[in-house]
């Protein structure tokens, strides 16, 4: 393959080859916005010389370490998420920012605990998805006590002593759906909904939202006892099957968590899935798939780049002008997509 010219990485920036010269060479001063065009293209056309760019392009900004804990490394939602707070890191313009991702493997809160405590002692700033448990609570609090900010992800956790809750209004999630739920179920029916734990802050708003906006739009429907699915996809195929098969009136079924692949196999098994109206989260290949075939009637999902980008920001102004006085939440508007928005 022949390497990448100096006029082609001009080109894909908009500048000229005068500037790329510029900013690769150090000769003379280039904007910081515009010799981070340069860096951007070089990125995305694998320039050979990209490392030597970043590290000129940096060499005057100030560095902070960031680090992240995230859920389930191999799932496709968390993935995409790491490839966000990635992109959004290396498209700092005003700091050098070096991530630290670490992935938990299970949901014990002891292990959230001590990955926070670990991770938390190498970084200027710490950003977690996890459960929300007194354990969890107590590490934010001595990183606290050390002057560094946690911020909790998606699900909120240790309220009042990490800095920031960042993701989407939870509770409202759950009567939008409820919402929706009461429209595409109109006739008497049972609804089933999977909650990843009872320690997902989130999950149980959700939950929550869902059970009073059903109780307030559609009475006729009969709200089944939440199943505890640890986000397990085969747990959730399981008890899919099972409530298909001892409740003929399903009508609905809401994954308030993780899980859905395992509710969306058991749809497709079915004899009449088309009956069943299935409401998921999260935009992922299988989600879009179920969608696309019918199998999921909606998807919420939360705008991934958008959070990323105001996280980052949160963490500089936390990790250069120090914590809050009072620990806030910053709530995004969630997507909503159906099969005509493929």
């Amino acid at each position: 393959m022949p390497k990448i010219t100096i006029a082609q990485l001009a080109n894909e920036a908009g500048v000229s080859v005068a500037t790329v010269d510029r900013v690769m060479n150090g000769r003379e001063r280039v904007r910081p916005e515009t010799a981070l065009k340069v860096e951007q293209a070089a990125r995305r056309l694998g320039y050979h010389g990209v490392n030597a760019i970043i590290s000129r392009v940096g060499v005057d900004r100030p560095a902070l370490t960031f680090g992240f804990i995230l859920q389930k490394g191999r799932h496709a939602f968390y993935q995409h998420f790491a490839e966000e707070l990635e992109r959004a890191m290396a498209d700092c313009t005003t700091h050098r920012i070096r991530v630290n991702l670490r992935y938990a493997e299970t949901t014990q809160p002891g292990e959230l605990a001590e990955l926070i405590r670990s991770l938390g002692s190498t970084v200027d700033a710490l950003a977690a998805t996890g459960l929300d448990h007194h354990e969890v609570t107590q590490a934010a609090g001595e990183l606290r006590s050390q002057g560094k900010p946690t911020f909790s992800l998606l699900s909120d956790f240790a309220q009042g002593v990490r800095e920031s809750y960042i993701g989407l209004n939870n509770l409202k999630v759950g009567r939008t759906v409820g919402w929706l739920m009461a429209r595409l179920a109109s006739r008497k029916g049972k609804i089933g909904i999977f909650i990843g734990g009872t320690r997902f802050h989130g999950h149980e708003l959700r939950e929550t939202g869902f059970r009073s906006s059903l109780r307030e739009y559609a009475p006729h429907l009969e709200l089944l006892n939440p199943q505890v699915n640890m986000e397990n996809r085969q747990f959730t195929y399981e008890a899919t099957v099972q409530m298909l098969e001892e409740h003929p009136d399903l009508v609905g079924i809401y994954c308030a968590g993780g899980g859905m692949e395992g509710a969306i196999a058991a749809l497709r098994e079915a004899p009449d899935p088309s009956r069943v109206a299935l409401i998921v989260n999260e935009l992922t290949d299988e989600s879009r798939l179920a969608l696309q075939d019918r199998i999921a009637a909606i998807v919420i999902g939360t705008p991934l780049q958008a959070m990323c980008e105001e996280l980052r920001d949160m963490m500089i102004s936390s990790a250069e002008s120090g914590l809050a006085q009072n620990p806030g939440q910053r709530f995004l508007l969630h997507e909503i997509w159906t099969p005509e928005s493929m």
